[in-house]
């Protein structure tokens, strides 16, 4: 690939503070939200009250917050490389949209419904499949720029794969999603799906592409227009996370009573999502070798493969069935098991590297 389509540095020089954290942050917001909704439980309920067309807009908001900054990120620019080193891409899309949603939906039928049954009652069963669901189905857009980076991945071809990730999720997040709701007892209202998308998706994506354009109008040249988007970003940054952090405070708040009744929830929730995770880079990582893929295109595709967009799942999650749900509440678990077990797998790449060829994959 040219250097034309260079990837922004979403993060230079390795793991951002913040970033490095986020377990320990999100752990302080879940603390902070459960302790928050039992002595102000009229403040929340006032909170959860400010809603149209079941969508929340405090959510909302803080949504957005989290949401833009990534989105500028994303150079459309990039997919004239398309066809350049396809088989990376093609790892990342089906283990995405083919793969994915449906072990993590069946994880969570197995665990919920079986494993767990006489732990958690019918009905919030449901809830937490739901949750897992729209994780599984919800690719990541934001940090898997900080994976490659931490696994000095080709940061173009993350970009293209990234890019194409997010045009795929506009068409396909809301069919799939209805698919395997459809498992569940729970009804799907498709027209709040379908708004999830246009407001969580579609628009966010619609304002970083007019963004980019503003900012790069009166660049020099490309690599300049880069620098002032990079730049962008990384003022724009840490509303993303005090957005992310927010909303964690928030849904903990509006689930603080049912956290404290059932401690162990927060614990069965994590056992599928941390297994579906390295499940789901075993089977990306493995293909990547026996394909003969170079580890800077094998070592993020796997990673892509794995990550979620918690952000899309935690909203779609509060428009579907609501601010106190347990599919919200599932969505959130995902941030606090995150973090720590995509670090453990870049840590797992990064000493498996000579596994690897360095040689260019051919067409």
């Amino acid at each position: 690939m040219s250097d034309k389509t260079a990837a922004p540095q979403a993060a230079p020089g390795g793991i951002g503070f913040f970033e490095k954290w986020l377990s320990l942050w999100v752990a302080l917001c879940i603390a902070a939200g459960i302790m928050l909704g039992n002595l102000a439980p009229g403040l929340f309920a006032a909170l959860a009250g400010l809603e149209y067309a079941s969508v929340n807009i405090v959510v909302a908001v803080l949504i957005w917050a989290m949401v833009y900054p990534m989105m500028v990120a994303v150079d459309f620019e990039s997919l004239k490389s398309i066809g350049d080193r396809p088989k990376g891409l093609v790892i990342t899309l089906v283990v995405n949209w083919i793969v994915k949603p449906f072990t993590m939906a069946a994880l969570g039928i197995l665990f919920f419904r079986y494993l767990y049954d006489g732990l958690i009652s019918a009905a919030d069963a449901e809830q937490y499949i739901a949750g897992l669901i729209l994780l599984g189905a919800a690719p990541c857009t934001a940090m898997v720029f900080v994976w490659s980076t931490l696994t000095k991945g080709d940061p173009t071809y993350t970009l293209v794969q990234v890019s194409i990730n997010d045009l795929i999720m506009i068409i396909a997040f809301a069919p799939i999603c209805g698919l395997l709701l459809g498992v569940t007892e729970l009804t799907v209202p498709w027209e709040t799906l379908l708004l999830s998308v246009l407001l969580y998706v579609v628009i966010p994506l619609g304002a970083g592409y007019m963004t980019r354009r503003a900012l790069t109008a009166k660049a020099a040249n490309h690599a300049a227009g880069e620098q002032v988007i990079h730049d962008f970003t990384a003022r724009v940054k840490p509303f993303s996370v005090l957005g992310l952090l927010a909303t964690v405070v928030l849904l903990f708040g509006f689930q603080g009573q049912t956290v404290l009744e059932h401690p162990l929830t927060i614990a069965l929730i994590a056992a599928p999502l941390i297994l579906q995770s390295y499940g789901i880079f075993a089977i990306a990582y493995g293909w990547a070798k026996v394909w003969k893929v170079p580890f800077n295109v094998a070592a993020p595709c796997a990673l892509i493969g794995t990550s979620n967009f918690f952000e899309l799942a935690v909203a779609v999650a509060i428009s579907l069935f609501g601010l106190h749900s347990g599919a919200a509440l599932a969505t959130v678990v995902g941030v606090l098991v995150e973090v720590p077990v995509m670090l453990s797998l870049v840590a797992f790449a990064n000493r498996t590297r000579g596994w690897f060829s360095d040689r260019q994959e051919q067409r």
